[in-house]
């Protein structure tokens, strides 16, 4: 029998935790673990009980929900838990930086429980939640801030062609069903490609390979949506290579 994927509830609403923890508890394959009211309890009860998955809200008291994420994600004991950060579309930059903190995805709290369990379900996987939708709002929320400008030396010059053009897609929230369309490829090549993006740049999940491309100068952040002759520009074609 499959063990049931195993939930930490972290946020500073009892009565918000209370609603998820029966949710949670009222799906098939799912379990809660325990509850935390603040981030320094979510980091320790997450230490304590080594849940699949953290359901983490942003904004508590004292240590806040980032960098609640950001020492789970960076400890030993913990970093294979994953972290499902529940926020709202006026938190743009705080979503970036939970990504960037080590988060695998977020929701918005007032979506659907299906789309819910359906999301802890998918990072519990090892997949992210990056809606194309929300990654344009994040592009949008990156172009605002300090440091969203090429960085000197980018990270990326050990990438090849193909995967620096696959990155670029994965960063303007394509899937891997749209980069093999838009690129000609089959589905297996682009998840090869995916597969070595995440070894060669040390991603934990797709969300870490979007803020990679964000922050080596990739993307253009100041543009919402893929231009037209953005590929082209970076010497990319998309007609080629037909089934590699």
């Amino acid at each position: 029998m499959t063990e049931p994927i195993r939930v930490l509830v972290a946020d500073d609403q009892s009565l918000l935790r209370g609603s998820f923890r029966v949710l949670i508890d009222t799906a098939p394959g799912l379990t809660t673990v325990g509850e935390a009211g603040t981030g320094a309890e979510a980091v320790e009860s997450t230490r304590r009980l080594r849940p699949d998955v953290v359901l983490m809200d942003i904004r508590m008291p004292g240590m806040d929900g980032i960098e609640a994420t950001r020492h789970i994600a960076r400890s030993p004991g913990t970093a294979r838990t994953r972290i499902l950060i529940l926020t709202t579309f006026d938190l743009d930059e705080y979503v970036y930086g939970a990504l960037r903190a080590g988060a695998a995805g977020f929701l918005l709290k007032d979506t659907s429980p299906e789309v819910l369990l359906a999301g802890i379900r998918t990072v519990a996987a090892g997949e992210s939640l990056l809606a194309p939708s929300v990654t344009r709002r994040l592009i949008a929320a990156f172009a605002r801030l300090p440091h969203a400008c090429p960085a000197p030396g980018s990270s990326l010059e050990h990438l090849t062609d193909r995967e620096r053009e696959v990155l670029l897609l994965v960063a303007r929230g394509f899937s891997n069903t749209d980069i093999a369309e838009y690129l000609h490829l089959s589905h297996g090549t682009v998840k090869t490609h995916i597969g070595r993006l995440l070894s060669k740049l040390a991603a934990r999940d797709r969300a870490q390979l979007v803020i990679s491309a964000y922050e080596s100068g990739l993307v253009r952040s100041q543009e919402p949506t893929l231009a037209a002759g953005e590929l082209d520009a970076l010497g990319f074609r998309g007609d080629d290579e037909g089934g590699e």
